[in-house]
Formats: structure tokens, C-alpha cells, sequence
């Protein structure tokens, strides 16, 4: 190892600190990850692999024709031109891009036509590059057929050897009709599909008028149309502000048909699926609801997992696939019985299965400018509107130039068409024939060499009417062409008639039905009945049939015994109380009944690391708490305010650091008083009115005036009566019943300190009597 190689550089200035080196390389890396690979230009709609594989087929003669096209090649001698002359990355980049731009079910509009084993939505690859074959399909002339009329600049390709278009010259704003999808580093882009006519419609609006208002924008491009059809049923605006802000999320859904069978049957057939979804995916969810697996670290189905599989097997019978070439999408679904409602059937497939799912939008992509930017669908029609008007305004040019030299040449043939024999005589006596060809007869350079290049037939007498024919037609080219350039409504009547001359072409009938409908929630069917909800110090639980329990009969676990016994519903929830504030809730259908000591309720829930089970309460969602913790504060909910979605609970309860969480307190319709009981035996009461109700939680109101040396321990809520236990004289437990008359004394204001239990020696606790 050289000994100079961490040597300091000999010019201080040319140090460069690592981090900022780090920054930089990371930056430049992110960038070339972003422009280079990830994200799609909103001009042509495609990635630099797309760009060249596309500009690679076109220069191959691969492109499609009036005739019918040329003759597909191997898709290997694609990638293998791609690779050698503009994409120096590994070839299965390059194929399964290739890949991706044949699959009807994965592009709106194809811009690749392929013959052979080109995969399946079902998610089967394609075949090796050997044995697929590749050309453009027709609609691929919209990004290829004006690429050498000046339309687009040119890049040297990564090694100098040739060139590489920076943009290809779009007719149409592909980026909309094909969408894209991409993470680069940093940012993600995921554009849906559109309907050609439809984006030909808005972009015609927009460019006859720049200030359309976003409901006639919206009601000509109303949603994204999948290849695979289905139905977006979100509201129009929920796809208003996704397309507004350049990001979103669209719920879509299967479409399905029902089919009529002998005897009363019948069965439901889905034709259309969501994009993303396969039927084979739903084909494993099936299974997976039907014949779950044991999670891993269980012993056994979690209860909600046996409560879905009963759900779905009371509904479906069997399920297959039908699927085929006639055919693209036939999923059958079999009822149980004929005597299964259609709803119910239909209902829990979309609910439990990707039947019906969320659709990301993120239009985010490589701007104008050239900075990837999320965009708005106005700003993105906007862009491609100017890129489009510049294009055909450099097309102009360029065909005006041809035009023009064009009509130079004829001109110069013209001034010595009478004068045949002299030029003969020029050229056939003079050294240097031009410059006394441009001396006599006053032509330019270019003229002169044409003269001289040309055939002497060319010059007979008879091609003056043709020569005079064909001035005349490139006059009146000039002249069109020389008014589009200069005048800005000519420039935009092209593109309009372009646009609607290739939408005519190209444009076929929406696949997506737009048709908001609500989001399918299947409800599992509980038989509302009487149980008692057993609750161990332990955390084990379970349900007993029933509110008639006795609770000195029931038995434990050896060093367990009862915290509490709920009379509750089936249709009731339990909800567990953490020391971290966290509500966790569990249906009491999916506690275990029986003769056994139940599961522990940590199988059944998934309980923060660090946190401990405090309190339980069950009931109907419907019934009031009072919620209150040692520090003083306190808050109304109900219990359905605190049910979470997941295993994980819900946030619900703000504890200051050192305050402990007091049993939940059931409040009656009768109960409007608050009783509230301090550590040193203070006693306040006040009205339950001072409280309000905070179905969002939080820390709540200040209950009474405590503080760490005596904080709150119990509280109640009452009518009429108040029982108060504690130890009296020796120690001794005592219990005495207030009357209302009897708490004068100990009536005040909410957060007042309130006054001592006389007669007690150590007050424990209130409730109501």
C-alpha cells in the first residue's frame, strides 16, 4: 500500500470534508435514481427503460404501419439493442419492462404487441426473452412517428457512440392513459390508468380554455379507468380531492353477475377484479378465511379466526376458478344453500378478500422543468398542453425549413430551365462549372450543386409544368404552415384536430364503472343472549350463559381467584384498561363459555410492552363511565367510545407520570351526584352535571383537589344514597349508608378538597347505595 494514500493533499482548498462529500454523493445518487430509473416524465409518460426500448424497436423497423407492421423479432435481439446501445443495466430490467408495456392487463394501452408467453394477471411470469417475441403496437406511433421532425432534443447515449431522445414527441399525454408506478429514494409514484377519450376530451378543454372551471375539468375526466375494469366506488369527492392534490386513495371492487341455476339455485360469477388483485389471490384468502392456519406463538385458532371461518362456511359452499382464454376473469362462488340471501353472500366476500380493495394514487412525476414534483391532474394536463404546443410549433418549423429549401431548389431549376444549352455549355467547357453557373445565372450555392447533380431529362421542356405544379403546392404548404407559426389560435386548432383525429383512432369505451357505493362491512350474526362475563385477578376470562351465577360456586386456576362478574349480552363488548391509558376492547362473543377456567386475555388482545392490565368492564356499548385516576382528573365516555379496531387497543386515557387508573364506575340513569373520596378520608360530592362528555378521551376535568400525599382512591356516582366503607374503632371493617341529608356536610363544587368522614378511622372506599 502506497504510503501517500491518506496523505493530506498538497492544496488545502482542494480538502472536501467526508461528510459533505457523503452528501453530496448521496444526493447525486438519489437524483439519477429519481430521474433516471424511478419516475415518469409527464411529456412522453414514460421511464428512461420504457423511452429506450421504445425508441430501440422504432430504429429496429419493429414499428407498426398501415399495412399491418413489421415482422416481430425475438424480444432477445430487443433487450439486446437496448442494453448495447442506451440502457447499460442488467437485462432482466430491460425485459421485464419489455414485459410490462405487452400485458393488456397491466397497461390501459399496450405499447408493445407480443406473441408468446407474456405472463398472466394471475401473477405467472412471462417466458425467457429466447422464446417471446416483440413489435410495437399501433398506438406506439403516437410517441414515435414525429421523433425526426425536430420535434424532441437528443442526448449522447452513456458511452458517445450515438444518440438517445430526451422526451419522445407524445401525441397524447401517456402518462395518464398508461399510469405508472415507481419508488425511487424518497418519493414514490403510483398513477392510474385512464380512458383515452376521455383524457383527449379534457385536454381539448383545456387548450380552447386555459381558465375551465375543475367541475367541467372533472366531469370530463371523472376517474381512472383500470385495465381490468371493476368499480371505483368512492365518492366523487374523495376522487375530487385526490386528483386536486396529486394524491389519494380510491376504493374499488370486483363486478360480478348472478347466474340462474336448475331448481331454485344459483351462483354468483365475478367477471372483473380491482387492479392488483388476481384470482388466485382471492383463491388463497378463501382458503386462508376457511382453513386458517395457528398463528405463530399460539396453540390454538384465536377465537376470532373460528367466529370468521363459521361466518364464511354459513354462506359458501365451494369456490372455483373458470377463467379462460374466452373467458379472462370467471370466479364462481357456490352458495351454502339456495336459501342464502344474495346480499350476505356478496357482502362477505368484498368484506373479507380483495374482492374489494384501495387503489393508492400518487401523482408524482418528472415535471417540465425536469424536478419530480406530485402534481395536480390540471398542472399535469397543463404541462403536457405546453409540451404539445412546443412539439407541433418545432414540427412546423421543421417541415416550413424543408418546405422552403424545397422551394429554393425548384426556383433555381426553374431560372435555367429556358436556358438548357447554355448550361451545357458552361459545365462542359468551364474548369469550375458552379461558380460560373452561379455568376450567370445568379444562383446560390445550393442551387448550383443541384444543377449539377441532376439528370439532363430533368431539365426537358416538359418538366416545366410539373416543376410550376409543385411550386405552387409548396407555396400554399408555406403559407399554412408560416400562419400556425404565427398565430397562436392556428397552432392550437392543429393540436385540437390531432387530438381528435387520434382519439377517433385509438379511443375505445370506459372498463371502470364510476357508482359510489358504501364500504361492504360484514357484520358476524351473534344471538343476543344473557352470559356473565368472569373476570380472574389473573387475567383469565370467560363467558358463562346466563346472569343467574353464583360466584362463591366458581373455580380458579391454584393461586388465582375472582376480580369481578359482569352481567352482559353476547353483543355486549369487554374492554380491558391499561396502565399506559390504552383501551383494549374484545367482543363478549368471543370470550369461551364452558366449564373451564377460559384463555388469558392476553391471547385475545396484543398489550403494549411495559404496560399491565389495571381494570375490566363489560357491557353494552351504550353504557356510561366514569373514568378517573388517582392525580385527581377524570372524564364521561361511553363504553362504544373506547372500542378499537385492532388487537392493539386505542389511545384514550392521558395519565401524568406516577397516577394509577381507578376502577371504570358504570353511571345509572338515576345517578346524578359524583361522589369522590381522597386518601386522607375527604369526602366531596357535587353534581354529575359539572362533568361532560369526552368520547375522544384525554386527561378529562379536575374531580377533586388532591395531591400525591393524598391522592384520590375511590369514586362513585348516586341518586339519592351514598355507602361508605372503611375501618372503625380496633380496626374493625365498617360500612355506613349516607342519606342525602346526611352528605350536607360534603357537598361542594367540583374540584373544592372537600371534608372528612366522621366516625371512621380509615375511609377505603365509595358506591353507590
Amino acid at each position: 500500500m502506497p504510503d501517500d494514500l491518506f496523505s493530506q493533499p498538497a492544496d488545502p482548498a482542494d480538502a472536501l470534508a467526508l461528510a459533505d462529500y457523503a452528501e453530496r454523493a448521496y444526493l447525486e445518487y438519489a437524483l439519477s435514481v429519481v430521474k433516471g430509473r424511478a419516475l415518469p416524465d409527464v411529456c412522453d409518460g414514460n421511464k428512461p427503460v420504457q423511452r429506450r426500448i421504445l425508441y430501440s424497436m422504432f430504429r429496429m423497423g419493429l414499428a407498426y404501419t398501415g399495412s399491418g407492421g413489421a415482422k416481430p423479432v425475438k424480444s432477445a435481439r430487443v433487450v439486446g439493442d437496448v442494453l448495447g446501445r442506451y440502457h447499460p443495466h442488467g437485462d432482466t430490467a430491460a425485459y421485464d419492462a419489455l414485459v410490462r408495456m405487452a400485458q393488456n392487463f397491466s397497461q390501459r394501452y399496450p405499447l408493445i404487441d407480443g406473441q408468446g408467453n407474456f405472463g398472466s394477471r394471475d401473477g405467472d411470469g412471462a417466458a425467457a426473452m429466447r422464446y417471446t417475441e416483440a413489435r410495437l403496437s399501433p398506438i406506439a406511433r403516437l410517441l414515435l412517428d414525429e421523433i425526426d421532425e425536430g420535434t424532441i432534443d437528443f442526448q449522447p447515449n452513456y458511452d458517445g457512440s450515438t444518440e438517445e431522445p430526451k422526451q419522445l414527441p407524445a401525441r397524447l399525454p401517456f402518462v395518464l392513459l398508461n399510469g405508472a408506478s415507481g419508488i425511487a429514494v424518497g418519493l414514490a409514484t403510483e398513477v392510474p390508468s385512464h380512458n383515452l377519450r376521455e383524457v383527449a376530451a379534457a385536454s381539448i378543454a383545456l387548450i380552447k380554455d386555459e381558465k375551465l372551471s375543475d367541475d367541467e375539468l372533472f366531469a370530463l375526466l371523472p376517474a381512472p379507468d383500470f385495465p381490468g375494469g371493476g368499480q371505483i366506488i368512492s365518492s366523487a369527492a374523495d376522487i375530487r380531492d385526490a386528483y386536486a392534490g396529486g394524491r389519494g386513495s380510491l376504493k374499488v371492487r370486483a363486478r360480478w353477475i348472478i347466474e340462474d341455476l336448475a331448481r331454485g339455485q344459483w351462483q354468483l360469477v365475478v367477471t372483473e377484479l380491482p387492479p392488483q388483485t388476481s384470482a388466485q389471490k382471492v383463491l388463497e384468502e378463501i382458503e386462508e378465511l376457511t382453513n386458517p392456519k395457528v398463528k405463530t406463538g399460539k396453540k390454538a385458532l384465536a377465537p376470532e379466526q373460528l367466529q370468521l371461518k363459521a361466518a364464511v362456511l354459513s354462506v359458501l359452499d365451494t369456490v372455483r376458478d373458470e377463467s379462460s382464454k374466452d373467458a379472462p376473469v370467471r370466479l364462481v362462488f357456490e352458495p351454502k344453500s339456495r336459501t342464502v340471501e344474495q346480499a350476505e353472500l356478496i357482502t362477505t366476500l368484498l368484506a373479507h378478500t380483495s374482492l374489494e380493495s384501495s387503489v393508492p394514487m400518487n401523482l408524482t412525476m418528472v415535471g417540465l422543468d425536469g424536478r419530480p414534483v406530485q402534481k395536480g391532474l390540471r398542472k399535469i394536463l397543463t404541462e403536457w398542453i405546453a409540451f404539445r404546443l412546443g412539439t407541433v410549433e418545432r414540427r412546423t418549423r421543421h417541415r416550413l425549413a424543408k418546405v422552403l429549401d424545397r422551394i429554393h431548389i425548384l426556383e433555381g431549376r426553374q431560372a435555367v430551365l429556358l436556358n438548357i444549352d447554355e448550361v451545357i455549355r458552361i459545365i462542359r467547357n468551364s474548369d469550375e462549372p458552379k461558380p460560373a453557373l452561379i455568376e450567370r445565372f445568379r444562383l446560390s450555392d445550393r442551387q448550383a450543386e443541384d444543377i449539377l447533380e441532376i439528370r439532363l431529362r430533368q431539365l426537358a421542356r416538359l418538366e416545366a409544368i410539373k416543376i410550376e405544379q409543385e411550386l405552387k403546392e409548396l407555396r400554399e404548404q408555406q403559407g399554412k404552415l408560416e400562419d400556425i407559426l404565427g398565430n397562436p389560435s392556428a397552432l392550437k386548432r392543429v393540436v385540437i384536430k390531432e387530438i381528435e383525429a387520434d382519439a377517433k383512432a385509438h379511443g375505445d369505451d370506459r372498463r371502470t364503472l364510476v357508482q359510489e357505493e358504501k364500504k361492504a362491512v360484514a357484520e358476524v350474526k351473534v344471538v343476543d343472549e344473557p352470559v356473565t362475563v368472569v373476570v380472574s385477578t389473573k387475567g383469565w376470562v370467560r363467558a358463562l350463559k346466563g346472569h343467574e351465577v353464583d360466584a362463591s360456586t366458581l373455580a380458579f386456576k391454584p393461586g388465582d381467584g375472582l376480580y369481578a362478574t359482569f352481567q352482559a349480552r353476547t353483543v355486549d363488548v369487554l374492554l380491558v384498561f391499561g396502565s399506559n391509558g390504552r383501551v383494549y376492547s374484545v367482543a363478549v362473543s368471543l370470550l369461551p363459555g364452558g366449564r373451564g377456567d377460559g384463555v388469558p386475555i392476553t391471547t385475545l388482545i396484543d398489550l403494549e410492552a411495559g404496560s399491565q392490565i389495571t381494570h375490566y368492564f363489560a357491557g353494552a356499548a351504550a353504557t356510561k363511565l366514569l373514568l378517573a385516576n388517582s392525580g385527581g382528573y377524570g372524564l364521561l365516555a361511553l363504553a362504544g367510545d373506547m372500542v378499537g379496531r385492532n388487537r392493539g387497543g386505542k389511545a384514550f386515557l392521558t395519565l401524568e407520570a406516577g397516577d394509577q387508573l381507578l376502577p371504570p364506575v358504570p353511571v345509572a340513569a338515576a345517578h346524578k351526584q359524583v361522589a369522590c373520596l381522597a386518601a386522607d378520608g375527604r369526602l366531596l360530592v357535587y353534581g354529575l352535571d359539572e362533568l361532560k362528555l369526552q368520547p375522544g378521551g384525554g386527561r378529562g376535568l379536575t374531580l377533586m383537589d388532591v395531591d400525591a400525599k393524598t391522592p384520590l382512591v375511590s369514586i362513585a356516582t348516586l341518586a339519592d344514597a351514598l355507602k361508605v366503607l372503611g375501618l372503625g374503632r380496633g380496626q374493625k371493617p365498617k360500612e355506613e349508608v349516607f342519606k342525602w341529608s346526611a352528605l350536607a356536610d360534603h357537598i361542594g363544587k367540583r374540584a373544592r378538597k372537600g371534608r372528612a368522614v366522621a366516625a371512621f378511622q380509615k375511609v377505603l372506599k365509595v358506591v353507590a347505595a
